[in-house]
């Protein structure tokens, strides 16, 4: 599908802010969309990376949901620590010190900013719905999205680990789910242990407490990540049943 990468600014004033690409102050977001013979403006999703950063497989995830006629976009959220990092998945010591410096406020920033971009400044997803999904500690920044980002109209999450745990200081996004407003839909491993089935069933009985609606599923046999094919923990038909839940989904919620 058709691709670029864009710099989405922050808002405020800075040093040499006449220019674009400042780094550490920006954020790199790969963008995708569908063929220009499919249209000219398009619902979006926001597609909230692994643990491992913008890689070629949440580039190919993007793709996938241009080929389903949205613009997807997947903004670079390490952006404070390096402009746009791709880890190995062999990499875990160096993927802990980058997940370990993101903070709940400043995600909470970087998701307005990217809906923020598609509301107000692209001209393909102008006046259009928003979803967003996410996969890995993705999963728990889409969770930690549908309680504190207003102009989302549904979340889809992956596998989404520590959303029982804090980043930074505040509260941790469990705390937050009566703020839940729109669809959740999430997509398990029944094997995974972050999260474990123990903590799907608290998230579960968390919302049902809220009042929000919401479709959970466990695969067995499946593990976390099982979405990525360049991860040995992919689990094919895990992965089709989960897009096709998805797609279906976000086309009742956000199409």
């Amino acid at each position: 599908m058709p691709s670029f990468w864009e710099n989405l600014r922050f808002p405020g004033t800075r040093d040499m802010d006449d220019l674009h690409g400042h780094q550490g102050m920006d954020m790199a977001t790969y963008v995708s969309y569908p063929l220009a013979s499919e249209g000219n403006n398009f619902p979006a999703i926001i597609v909230i990376m692994e643990a491992f950063g913008v890689t070629r497989h949440i580039e190919k995830v993007c793709d996938q949901y241009a080929a389903n006629g949205y613009v997807a976009v997947a903004p670079a959220l390490y952006h404070r620590q390096h402009p746009n990092p791709k880890l190995g998945y062999d990499e875990m010591p160096m993927v802990q010190q980058y997940m370990g410096a993101l903070r709940d406020d400043e995600l909470v920033d970087d998701i307005n900013v990217a809906i923020d971009y598609l509301a107000n400044h692209y001209q393909r997803t102008h006046g259009q719905k928003i979803g967003i999904v996410g996969y890995c500690v993705g999963g728990r920044i889409t969770y930690l999205a549908a309680t504190s980002c207003p102009g989302l109209s549904a979340a889809s999450v992956y596998y989404g680990g520590r959303i029982l745990v804090p980043f930074g200081d505040g509260p941790p996004p469990i705390d937050l789910t009566s703020n839940i407003t729109i669809p959740v839909m999430g997509n398990f491993g029944e094997t995974d242990e972050n999260p474990s089935p123990a903590d799907v069933k608290v998230i579960d009985e968390k919302l049902t407490a809220a009042g929000v609606t919401h479709d959970f599923k466990s695969y067995p046999g499946a593990g976390h990540g099982f979405n990525c094919d360049e991860r040995d923990s992919y689990n094919e038909a895990a992965a089709k049943d989960a897009f096709t839940r998805t797609l279906a989904f976000f086309e009742q919620h956000v199409k």
